[in-house]
């Protein structure tokens, strides 16, 4: 099979696992999204691209760290706030609605599933499209957030930025200089947005929701991840040691490729309507 290309052969495979097994959990990540326009953390290698990110405790204690990230994300979060989902994301909630699935995890913090009509999703790392206080707990659209970073830091409207993922910018460091951060309007506290940054932990009900979704699922399909980032790479573990077979839908290669049932490397975006096309074709019989 040639890298990246759908084949009838690939639809016909993932269509017969999912018949197979239709209380299957759905992994999604990162390169689900990028045909959203979305950019991804990783190559086809699963190496990732560019600089680390900023680590949650030093968020928590820096306020240098807060200025850079609420600064790259003025910039970078307009592109992130406008993407819709995909036809792959469209094709998984209308496999959901169909029965032909049991639920979706998903390691994106982009709200394109819910968007797309996905009922049953839990969002493991976060939504980026909501900001909470670290003092009193308030919550805010992040959308309101924007303005208010607009409206201190009209300088920062004219930047011009590379995006980068979950609302990032590669943004001069000469820009960030003086910006004004926003602020709890309820208590002035410091704002963060209600994602799970890299060097914190997922919280420990999600955790447990979501094993408890794994539990209950007879397969794993992964779609748009590479697997690098253990909090996703559990759930192919946890699906080997209970016996459950492993589908992954990705463009490269995966930290599970060792585990798997079967591997389709191809775009979710162009084979997932075709998969839920041919389910529909063959309701009732066996593909």
């Amino acid at each position: 099979m040639a890298e990246g290309i759908t084949t009838s052969a690939d639809v016909e495979a993932l269509a017969t696992f999912l018949e197979r097994h239709p209380r299957t959990l759905v992994l999604t990540g990162a390169g689900l999204s990028t045909a959203s326009g979305i950019p991804d953390y990783r190559d086809r290698d699963g190496v990732r691209r560019g600089r680390l990110p900023i680590q949650g405790p030093e968020f928590r204690r820096d306020v240098a760290i807060q200025r850079r990230y609420w600064a790259r994300s003025m910039v970078g979060w307009p592109l992130l706030a406008r993407a819709r989902p995909n036809a792959g994301h469209r094709a998984l909630a209308a496999l959901e609605a169909r029965g032909r699935l049991g639920s979706v995890l998903t390691q994106n913090v982009d709200g394109l599933h819910q968007q797309a009509g996905s009922a049953s999703v839990l969002e493991l790392h976060g939504n980026i499209h909501h900001v909470v206080c670290l003092a009193c707990a308030a919550r805010y659209p992040r959308a309101q957030v924007q303005t208010q970073l607009e409206f201190a830091n009209p300088a920062l409207l004219q930047a011009m930025a590379t995006p980068l993922p979950d609302g990032d910018a590669a943004l001069d460091p000469d820009a960030v200089t003086g910006v004004q951060v926003p602020a709890c309007l309820r208590c002035g506290g410091v704002l963060m947005p209600d994602v799970v940054f890299f060097g914190d932990n997922v919280p420990a009900d999600r955790t447990a929701s979501a094993l408890a979704r794994m539990a209950a699922a007879d397969a794993l399909l992964v779609v748009g991840s590479s697997l690098m980032v253990y909090s996703g790479f559990r759930f192919c573990r946890l699906a080997q040691a209970s016996g459950k077979p492993i589908a992954v839908l990705n463009q490269g290669r995966t930290r599970a490729d060792d585990l798997l049932a079967l591997k389709l490397d191809a775009s979710a975006e162009q084979i997932l309507p075709l998969v839920a096309q041919l389910l529909d074709t063959n309701h009732g019989g066996t593909i």
